[in-house]
């Protein structure tokens, strides 16, 4: 369904600050740019043609991935073909070919977008993939996680760039130039451009958990919890999340060392320290080892942070495709808290065939 609103003139306030954005995050390029068709991809594709112009750079590429998910995806990737094209830009479109899921809907289908678009934008040699996160979801994904119960860096801000989510793509940046923009006035922009842009039926399922914080937001803002001083927040949180994670690594300095097949830990080491100390810095090893670029559930690496803590790791536990044991006697250089941290192979092999 297509939006239309009147028009404003918003289009040179936005340009300055996209321009100040793009500065602050180093602006890798080339690089493509992710279009949806809603407002935030729309209006991130007008900014960043328009900058790219200015400073002389390559003109982004268009990416436009259709789910499949419903009947009118095929017809939406068509529509933002064609307004790309209008913009004097180049277009990919890249169709999801395996099963529609059916279950964790918003996960999977975010799973497929960055599988597709990365793997297109290291086959052409690009740098990076632009994607038009805003203020709100900075704000929505911090309330989110709070009610999953993830701690500090769960709830810590996105990054403007960030490794590319997606394994065997991590040479590429995911870039978010917009974290600082509210949606509205992205909105404003386009309406200033007399554009149209899609409105997903999706953003009003209520199955979604995302769609269930947006109906809350006017009782959360009268009660003072506005998306900016939420959005503030994780952006303080973040930054006590890069001082623990300077911390955490100076312990793994003297708590681990590589060997083959995986990592040998200091458990006893690891578990003096303070305890969120402890906790990041075994999420590392467990990222490091199963090459994942997501951090364990919380709760989950707390129980076996205690495992550890407390001597009960018995024959062995597994996580975040790692198996985590007591090392052999010709690996315990630590002494009896030696702890041999590797990659599950069966596990990692059925987590990848099923995305």
């Amino acid at each position: 369904m297509l939006a239309q609103h009147p028009a404003g003139n918003e289009k040179g306030v936005l340009a300055a600050r996209f321009a100040k954005a793009m500065r602050a995050c180093g602006a890798p390029w080339p690089g493509a740019v992710a279009v949806s068709g809603g407002s935030d991809s729309l209006a991130l594709m007008f900014l960043l043609r328009d900058w790219t112009k200015q400073a002389g750079f390559p003109l982004p590429v268009v990416l436009c991935v259709n789910h499949a998910l419903r009947p009118e995806s095929a017809a939406e990737a068509r529509q933002v073909s064609r307004w790309a094209k209008e913009a004097g830009l180049k277009v990919r479109l890249l169709k999801h070919e395996g099963k529609v899921p059916v279950a964790s809907i918003e996960a999977a289908a975010r799973g497929v977008r960055y599988q597709l678009m990365g793997a297109w934008a290291k086959r052409n040699g690009l740098k990076a993939v632009y994607v038009g996160h805003t203020q709100d979801d900075q704000a929505e994904t911090f309330l989110l996680r709070l009610a999953r119960g993830s701690g500090v860096d769960g709830l810590s801000a996105m990054h403007a760039v960030a490794p590319y989510p997606v394994e065997g793509l991590r040479e590429l940046r995911l870039v978010r130039p917009l974290l600082t923009f509210e949606r509205e006035s992205l909105r404003d922009y386009l309406r200033s451009r007399d554009h149209a842009w899609l409105d997903d039926p999706m953003n009003d399922d209520p199955r979604f958990s995302r769609v269930k914080v947006r109906k809350v937001w006017p009782a959360l803002e009268a009660a003072g919890l506005s998306k900016t001083r939420i959005a503030d927040a994780a952006a303080h949180l973040a930054r006590a999340r890069a001082a623990l994670d300077t911390v955490s690594e100076a312990v793994l300095a003297r708590a681990c060392r590589l060997c083959e097949g995986g990592v040998l830990l200091d458990s006893v080491a690891l578990t003096k320290a303070p305890r969120e100390v402890g906790l990041r810095a075994l999420a590392m090893v467990l990222m490091t080892v199963s090459g994942s670029p997501y951090r364990p559930r919380f709760e989950k690496l707390e129980r076996l942070f205690d495992n550890l803590a407390e001597g009960k790791l018995g024959g062995g536990r597994t996580l975040h495709c790692c198996r985590i044991a007591p090392a052999s006697q010709a690996n315990d250089i630590f002494g009896r808290g030696s702890v041999h941290v590797k990659r599950e192979e069966f596990r990692s092999k059925a987590r990848k065939n099923k995305g």
